[in-house]
């Protein structure tokens, strides 16, 4: 029987964006559709809330700080696979159309396909542009052209990429495939056609509490980006942005023309790379902060064998784990390389256990500007009630999601949350060694709240992780013999530690070969 997953992605389309997870009375039938005839999550996240390094953890199963794609406009490691080239070194066909993001040049993309990826079906936006005349560029770039002008439904970059999708579908019915159908829709700027441009004009997105945040409390980082938009009265703040949530709708549109032509044998995955502040906490747009505003983004899956109209709130889900569920679907090994784990069974049995936290980081927003702030390190940690950020060079913060789901109290110097605030703390720790995160050392752990916390130390833990990424390349080798090495964690030895025990350097090899590397 042969393996067919549609994977349809977002962009800036935070949770209660979509009808099926909060009303609001924005309009996502298609969507909404979709979820009821899989799995919707109640709470899925991203990496992190950035375009370029989500989709970069979307699409290889390991956190940006890892992969080397923790900014915008910074490229994968050279010696990072993507699930394409996985997929396609299995003998199955891959296709990725539309934004990609992840090449390491600038929004658009450099029109190059990469490995693994099917050629003829590439679109990123730089192909879609270099498509258009120079007048049409310009008028694609800004949400003024609707204004002066009804744009026609194949004029955006949605469209295009909805058509090459439905092509690649038909033309390859009869095979195992990957398609990954990735629309910049809702992003800036905007373009939709009519109905979709003037649905909004008089619409006010409701405001939640975490609107009225003043940031008592809060990171003084988080104070200084508020401070680059005025002030406004919070009870009269109105949150107005008719072009973004009609293109919110016109994708949900596009959505559901790809949906509609899935066969029913297919798996469908949806999901956006981050949500959009609009204003919560003072704050604007997407940045180094974990709030839910920003974080938490729409997931479904529809298995062909799953659950239809189910909703699964047992555990919070990662993006993490999209690469290793897509490849048990096409019952393929996981890579150990890998930093999430599978949560298929759970679009089978809504009771199945997934991993017990999710991790969030932040580097920095774009490499090549700082209109959105520079390096700001971030890591962050939630579980089915608490949430901890750490912020590296500003206070952190800690919240109880079940007495605070709007994240207004930050209690990370509260004794009455320490057993939580701590056990989280050391899970985070524990993941930024475990994963070779390379921003680790010991400032992560000797916070100012953190009253137990172990002396700092320079060689931190004294471990040296190694990649077991042995699909692509050999086992690496043992820095201190030069032999394959056993364990890829495991504490670092060297030369200089032999003592004057040995009598012979018979004897030095003899113990090298064979030295307890734990010991």
């Amino acid at each position: 029987m042969k393996k067919q997953l549609v994977f349809i992605m977002t962009d800036t389309q935070r949770y209660d964006m979509v009808n099926c997870y909060k009303e609001t009375g924005l309009s996502t039938p298609c969507i909404d559709k979709l979820a009821e005839s899989g799995v919707r999550y109640e709470r899925a996240y991203t990496a992190q809330p950035v375009c370029g390094p989500a989709r970069s953890c979307l699409f290889t199963g390991m956190f940006p700080a890892c992969n080397g794609s923790w900014g915008n406009g910074m490229a994968l490691g050279d010696n990072v696979k993507t699930i394409g080239q996985r997929l396609h070194d299995q003998g199955i066909t891959c296709a990725y159309i539309g934004k990609w993001h992840l090449d390491g040049t600038d929004y658009f993309g450099n029109g190059f396909c990469p490995d693994g990826w099917e050629d003829e079906y590439w679109y990123d936006m730089r192909r879609y542009l270099e498509e258009r005349s120079e007048r049409d560029r310009m008028k694609s770039r800004i949400f003024q052209t609707m204004e002066y002008e009804e744009l026609p439904d194949s004029f955006t970059y949605g469209s295009k990429v909805a058509a090459k999708a439905l092509d690649f579908m038909e033309k390859h019915k009869d095979e195992d495939y990957l398609l990954v159908v990735s629309f910049d829709e809702p992003h800036f700027p905007f373009l939709c056609p009519p109905p979709y441009y003037h649905m909004y004009q008089d619409y006010e997105f409701p405001k939640n509490p975490a609107v009225y945040d003043t940031l008592e409390g809060k990171p003084g980082y988080q104070k200084v980006w508020a401070a680059e938009q005025p002030k406004p009265d919070r009870e009269n703040l109105k949150i107005k942005s008719p072009y973004f949530f009609g293109c919110n709708s016109y994708v949900d549109e596009l959505i559901g023309r790809v949906v509609d032509k899935v066969p029913e044998s297919a798996m469908i995955m949806y999901t956006s790379d981050h949500g959009d502040l609009l204003d919560s906490h003072c704050l604007f747009a997407k940045g180094p902060a974990a709030y839910e505003d920003v974080t938490r983004i729409p997931f479904i899956i529809r298995h062909p064998e799953g659950v239809h109209g189910g909703v699964y709130n047992r555990q919070p889900i990662s993006h993490v784990s999209v690469c290793p569920t897509i490849l048990e679907y096409f019952e393929l090994p996981i890579p150990k390389l890998m930093q999430g784990s599978s949560i298929l069974q759970t679009s089978k049995d809504l009771d199945a256990p997934v991993d017990p936290y999710v991790f969030m980081e932040f580097g920095r927003f774009e490499q090549d500007h700082d209109h959105y702030g520079g390096f700001q390190l971030m890591r962050a940690i939630t579980d089915e009630r608490y949430k901890l950020s750490i912020n590296l060079m500003s206070e952190d913060e800690f919240y109880d999601l079940q007495e605070d789901p709007y994240e207004l109290h930050n209690l990370i110097n509260d004794e009455r949350y320490e057993a939580e605030r701590n056990r989280l703390h050391d899970a985070l720790l524990d993941r930024m060694c475990r994963d070779r995160d390379p921003f680790r050392g010991y400032y992560w752990d000797t916070r100012p709240w953190r009253k137990d916390a172990k002396p700092a130390h320079w060689r931190y833990r004294g471990y040296t992780r190694q990649r077991e990424n042995e699909e692509y390349e050999p086992r690496q080798l043992d820095f201190f013999n030069g032999l394959v090495m056993d364990k890829p964690q495991r504490f670092k030895m060297s030369g200089r530690k032999i003592d004057e025990r040995f009598k012979s350097l018979d004897e030095i090899l003899d113990w090298m070969r064979v030295y307890d590397q734990d010991s």
